[in-house]
């Protein structure tokens, strides 16, 4: 019997699809292809070899959905992975132009028909199973003429927030992914015949291209793996930062012809990136030296304590510096021994952060607020400079640290909360500036994890554990480990269409709406 993962993929005939059933079957996932009548399945399963299905399904039908399940329990007996990729297309049309039984089969297709998949598969998973729903940055921000297929795309999005609170208890993730402008066969056909100018897109793209159907496939095969067990109910943005981009104007110069890295991905570097973190002497910090150092990379740690200790146990390739992120002449000292060192920096991710003092907002004083703020805002921001002088040309990420904080803040931390909302929109606009330049800007943004500093604030009963945990959809906190395998995979080539983006890894913390617990605060993984 085969013992392999299923991997569902809806609208799998399409670009994104064909990518897709093509990155599962890397991660030895056995596929089972869905789309509908006269898509050519057959033949395209048969590319990945021996034991993989297909079904003709019109997902618009909820008891063909409901067959298709029915089919699968006889012929396979588990579910593990879907992948809610089917789409209905914007009509173009506009508002009073739109035909009314087009606006329903869109909401039909699109959002019934992806809630009724994952319905039927979250009935068949067990522990450690996940969802991963394509949606799109049109249910993100406006578009004229799209009124339906943006509507659907934001109930996409809303649905996997309130699917993942409700099956997190069962140990079933659910999450999504927004693409922007992708290179699919039919947008590549509409170039070609000379029907729509893509340079006009690519203009208003700060990467300078449009993305390509394995790049939406590679997030949405990180998302649906082990890596990401404490990711549920986060939407990540594949946009080549389109939507970091605010302001009248093109976001890249005009690009002439099409781009080679949207036609296939450019060749992996074979040598070990240099990789800078900031606050890598302990808890998150050192997890994420650790992942880096793993793969290959070599790593610098800067932190005021532990940079040069963590250092030495990764081996010669990697380099210690002791300094205060705030001390400015200490931070020009480091990266210019950085550069004798290594001559370069590939990677700079920024961890180091503290939080305020448990105070009042009547008593906290513009010291206080410069305290966190020094740290974990300017003191970032001026590795960022640092780090873009030793960048090479074309090439290079920044990954920031923030928080749950930075989207939902807790009272009094009212400077950390700040901070936290000030790297994120500096992801942002960085994201918009670099892009042309060939250097992406990401954020990870952890929920609690069991650091150090979490086990300092339980044992002087600053926090209540039981009461967090029960608040965490999941159950429990994360471990440090989460939040390197997310920084290490958008820092990697696998994530080279996204940028601008905020990914947080809590959870499922800032999807949860409701009033009272998340959970039982027991959870088992």
């Amino acid at each position: 019997m085969d013992q392999r993962k299923l991997a569902i993929v809806t609208g799998a005939a399409g670009g994104i699809g064909q990518a897709l059933l093509a990155e599962f079957a890397r991660r030895g996932h056995r596929l089972f292809a869905v789309d509908l009548p006269g898509s050519d399945l057959a033949a395209i399963v048969a590319r990945f070899g021996e034991g993989h299905l297909w079904h003709e399904c019109n997902l618009g039908n909820e008891g063909e959905i409901v067959a298709m399940y029915e089919r699968i329990d006889r012929e396979v007996g588990r579910v593990d992975i879907l992948a809610n990729n089917a789409a209905v297309g914007p009509t173009m049309a506009t508002t009073v132009n739109t035909d009314l039984a087009q606006f329903r089969l869109t909401m039909q297709v699109n959002f019934y028909g992806a809630f009724v998949m994952a319905r039927e598969a979250a009935k068949r998973m067990q522990k450690g199973g996940a969802i991963v729903n394509t949606a799109s940055q049109a249910g993100v921000l406006g578009n004229p003429t799209r009124n339906a297929y943006a509507a659907s795309k934001a109930a996409v999005i809303s649905m996997t927030k309130s699917l993942a609170a409700e099956w997190a208890s069962k140990g079933i993730r659910v999450t999504a992914v927004a693409p922007g402008y992708v290179r699919t066969p039919m947008v590549a056909e509409l170039e070609s015949s000379g029907k729509v100018d893509m340079s006009i897109t690519r203009r208003r793209i700060p990467v300078g291209r449009i993305g390509r159907p394995d790049e939406i496939a590679s997030a949405i095969g990180f998302l649906s793996s082990p890596e990401a067990r404490y990711v549920t109910g986060s939407c990540l943005a594949v946009d080549g930062a389109w939507a970091a981009f605010n302001q009248p104007g093109h976001a890249h110069p005009e690009v002439i012809g099409i781009p080679a890295a949207e036609l296939e991905a450019p060749a992996a570097t074979e040598s070990g990136r240099v990789v800078v973190v900031t606050g890598g002497g302990r808890g998150i910090g050192a997890a994420i030296v650790r992942q880096f150092a793993s793969q290959g990379d070599k790593v610098v740690v800067l932190d005021r304590e532990g940079a040069e200790e963590a250092a030495a146990e990764l081996g010669p390739d990697s380099l210690g510096i002791a300094l205060d992120i705030t001390d400015d002449e200490a931070v020009s000292a480091a990266f210019e021994q950085i550069k004798q060192r290594y001559g370069h920096v590939d990677v700079l991710v920024n961890d180091a952060a503290i939080a305020d003092v448990f105070k009042p907002a009547v008593e906290q004083t513009f010291e206080d607020l410069a305290r966190v703020m020094e740290v974990n805002v300017t003191g970032a921001f001026n590795c960022v400079k640092q780090t873009l002088a030793l960048m090479p040309d074309g090439a290079g990420v920044i990954v920031n640290l923030g928080s749950i904080n930075t989207f939902l803040p807790f009272a009094p931390r009212h400077a950390y909360g700040a901070s936290k909302a000030a790297i994120d929109i500096l992801t942002r606009c960085l994201a918009a500036e670099l892009g042309p330049q060939g250097k992406r800007v990401v954020t990870v943004a952890p929920g609690y994890i069991r650091t150090p500093g979490v086990e300092d604030l339980e044992r002087n009963n600053r926090i209540d554990t039981g009461a967090i945990c029960r608040r965490i959809p999941m159950g429990d906190m994360g471990k440090p480990q989460d939040i390197a395998n997310a920084v290490y995979f958008v820092a990697s080539p696998a994530a080279s269409y996204i940028s601008g983006s905020i990914l947080y890894v809590d959870g499922g913390w800032t999807s949860f709406g409701n009033a009272g617990d998340a959970s039982t605060g027991d959870f088992e993984p």
